[in-house]
């Protein structure tokens, strides 16, 4: 059980980071009325409190509303939500669609649902969102979701893609935030426990260990072990991109680099010893 003391710190640290992220990529604007989407899950739940946390004493005004798709997912319990929305006095709307159904039909039995089942969400998101006059859509992804994103398009996907903090909807409607960008996992993990968050399962993708975001969170887990603070680290690199050093031709100009051209960093080190690997948070994602 988390101590109070303990619950408070972790409390504290969790919405300086989410503080932070919503000042660094401006998020959430004066007037701004975002629909938090909450799954039932320990990130959604962690997302929530800290936006009606940092709403009390935020130098902007905006409004919150909760939003739940309910997916009919057999045995979901209906009631935990709307009681729980009510209990901490927040507008909320459930939304009730047999998403889960569709998907059972679609995607053959062993195969990932979890592409279909994510579409499915959004387009009922986006268009809840519309209907109750929302400008932005703020989800539960923290910083690990991120690091794993860039390794999944990096090894199954050729590409040197990730999770953005911010981003506009492809029917350019509304803008999709991330608060939770510079909150590490186990920290959430730790609040989510001690705030006795009723948590619900997802029973459609929860239980598929082999999909590749598994091996990937597997593999990050293994290096953080053996090499604390890796996560961090992929982290940092990611607000820290050198385009010269990497081979898009579209971001850098390599057919017309001469000696003038100036660059971003010196030459690689080839044959350079290993770097140390280190622990250390870097600053940028202290509280």
């Amino acid at each position: 059980m988390t101590s109070s003391n303990t619950l408070q710190k972790l409390r504290k640290s969790l919405e300086s980071r989410t503080g932070k992220a919503i000042i660094d990529y401006n998020m959430i604007e004066d007037g701004d009325t975002v629909l938090v989407c909450v799954s039932g899950g320990k990130d959604s739940y962690t997302l929530l409190a800290m936006l009606m946390a940092l709403q009390q004493r935020a130098p902007v005004k905006f409004k919150l509303i909760a939003m739940n798709l309910d997916q009919k997912q057999p045995g979901f319990p209906a009631e935990i939500l709307p009681n729980y929305f009510k209990s901490i006095g927040i507008e909320h709307h459930i939304i009730e669609s047999d998403t889960y159904s569709i998907v059972k039909d679609k995607i053959p039995e062993g195969k990932t649902t979890c592409s279909l089942c994510s579409r499915l969400r959004r387009g009922i998101i986006y268009r809840t969102a519309k209907e109750l006059g929302a400008n932005k859509i703020a989800l539960g992804h923290h910083r690990d979701d991120m690091v794993h994103t860039l390794f999944l398009n990096l090894l199954f996907g050729g590409k040197v893609k990730a999770m953005p903090p911010k981003l506009v909807t492809d029917d350019k409607s509304h803008i999709v935030i991330r608060p939770l960008a510079y909150c590490a996992e186990a920290d959430i993990a730790k609040f989510a426990r001690g705030m006795e968050f009723p948590i619900i399962p997802c029973n459609l993708c929860g239980s598929q260990e082999n999909m590749q975001r598994q091996k990937i969170r597997e593999m990050m887990q293994d290096w953080d072990k053996r090499y604390p603070g890796r996560t961090e680290s992929v982290f940092t690199a990611m607000q820290n991109v050198v385009p010269s050093h990497l081979a898009d031709l579209d971001l850098f100009d390599f057919r017309g680099l001469t000696l003038d051209t100036p660059v971003d960093e010196g030459d690689i080190a080839f044959d350079s010893p290993e770097l140390p690997m280190t622990g250390t948070i870097p600053l940028s994602l202290k509280a």
